[in-house]
């Protein structure tokens, strides 16, 4: 039964990063219909900056705001300069063109930090605590807290705010929010930083405990990506739910076959539950009039 515990505490503290990666991936999905595979690198970007601005003496909320700052910039300039030129282009066109943009992020990485894999301090250092039995990093209580602030104040700011609610309407309906005189460029812009924002974040929080390197965003680009389809793709409840599930099916398949298939039965659990509910877990059905 600790053995049990155990494999749930560590199964929902990864489950929460990729939870964040696949929110990254639903706002710009659903402010532009856009599949970002460069979420990932959002994610590796802010565990690389804050690693190398503690490296070089800031502290280490500085180091983690430049780490923000500097990654929605970098997903603003993805934006501006890649997805909005060829925002007429067909869908698989716009993710060949995230994915290429996410080659040159990584190659840019490993010139300006090095191929070498980098480690974070805990924030509230390394020692492990002891509860009911279960051994847990002071630095998963912040990844698990941090994840669900991220998410509380995601939820806050697209359902009490005015500029939220434009996020959402354009999400539902693009055309009938701009005959409302909801600027949607603006909508989509903003989407692309916010996204930036969440991943940016994520890697601050889970560095600690993974390490980080310049090719580290791939895979959590694919865990993101498949959280959230199996989420119900465009649900932000539904990225979260995916991307726990998920956590919690590698976890326990680490445990209790190997380590080595944790990926394989991640990925095999997603393709049944889509050959039985296409939608996703949480997903809306689609319903076209012809």
């Amino acid at each position: 039964m600790v053995d049990f515990a155990q494999f749930l505490v560590s199964g929902l503290t990864v489950g929460a990063v990729y939870a964040l990666a696949a929110l990254g991936f639903t706002l710009i999905y659903n402010a532009s219909d856009v599949v970002n595979f460069a979420q990932g690198e959002f994610v590796m970007l802010g565990g690389m900056v804050t690693v190398s601005g503690i490296q070089a003496g800031l502290p280490m909320f500085q180091a983690a705001a430049l780490a923000v700052a500097i990654t929605i910039v970098v997903g603003l300039a993805l934006h501006g300069g890649v997805i909005a030129p060829a925002k007429r282009a067909n869908p698989v066109t716009l993710i060949i063109l995230t994915i290429g943009a996410s080659l040159v992020i990584r190659g840019i990485a490993a010139l300006a930090f090095g191929k070498q894999f980098r480690a974070l301090k805990g924030f509230s250092g390394d020692e492990p605590l002891l509860i009911a039995g279960v051994a847990v990093l002071p630095q998963m209580l912040w990844v698990l807290g941090g994840s669900t602030l991220i998410v509380i104040a995601l939820w806050l700011f697209l359902s009490h705010t005015l500029f939220g609610k434009a996020i959402l309407a354009t999400a539902a309906n693009r055309m009938a929010a701009q005959l409302q005189g909801i600027n949607t460029g603006f909508v989509t812009f903003f989407s692309f930083g916010a996204s930036a924002a969440v991943g940016a974040l994520a890697g601050i929080l889970v560095t600690p405990i993974t390490l980080t390197s310049y090719d580290v965003g791939t895979l959590l680009a694919l865990k993101g990506f498949s959280a959230a389809v199996l989420g119900g793709i465009g649900n932000p409840i539904g990225a979260v739910v995916g991307g726990l599930v998920i956590g919690l099916l590698e976890a326990l398949c680490a445990g209790y076959v190997s380590s080595t298939y944790k990926d394989a039965a991640a990925f095999i659990a997603i393709i049944l539950v889509l050959f039985v509910m296409p939608q996703g877990l949480l997903g809306r059905r689609s319903v076209e009039r012809v």
